[in-house]
């Protein structure tokens, strides 16, 4: 079986996240959505919120499994033996980035490998910082996000409940 995993903080998913999510499922027999939880880093939403929202997003996909994990990605990746680390790009700007990051992490382990996947055009100016920015100023994240995220940060007001 082909596992790959995909891993972020997707905070929160966007449409964009979803996109490669959807072509990675097509590609493999399981994908893993590995939400991070970077202790170091100050997230809008938790940990659980963000693994709530992505289960359901995802729920409807039946090769597709969610899971949150701490630490270096590819000691995840051996542990959940996946083979195959997804990586998304919008732009040519995030290429040298995720470059460095792959090469990163072939260095700490030679058997695992990085998938890059680019996102439709659609979704190629969407970012987490730009959907949290615009939440936060009392814009319509409707046309970014995954209805069931856009349903849930509707109904809650996360961010602007803990004032961030």
């Amino acid at each position: 079986m082909k596992v790959a995993i995909y891993p972020g903080s997707f905070d929160p998913m966007t449409l964009g996240h979803f996109d490669v999510l959807k072509t990675a499922a097509s590609i493999f027999d399981k994908v893993i959505i590995a939400v991070l939880n970077n202790t170091r880093k100050s997230c809008f939403l938790t940990i659980d919120e963000r693994t709530k929202l992505i289960k359901g997003t995802v729920k409807d996909i039946s090769n597709v499994e969610v899971d949150s994990f701490e630490g270096l990605t590819v000691d995840y990746a051996k542990k959940m033996s996946a083979k195959v680390i997804i990586r998304g790009l919008r732009a040519v700007s995030d290429f040298e980035y995720e470059m460095q990051l792959s090469q990163n992490n072939r260095a700490l382990s030679s058997d695992i490998n990085t998938v890059f996947l680019i996102t439709k055009p659609e979704y190629n100016f969407i970012s987490s910082s730009f959907v949290k920015e615009i939440y936060m100023m009392g814009g319509d994240i409707k046309k970014f996000v995954p209805k069931y995220v856009y349903e849930y940060l509707g109904k809650n007001k996360i961010i602007n409940q803990r004032g961030n």
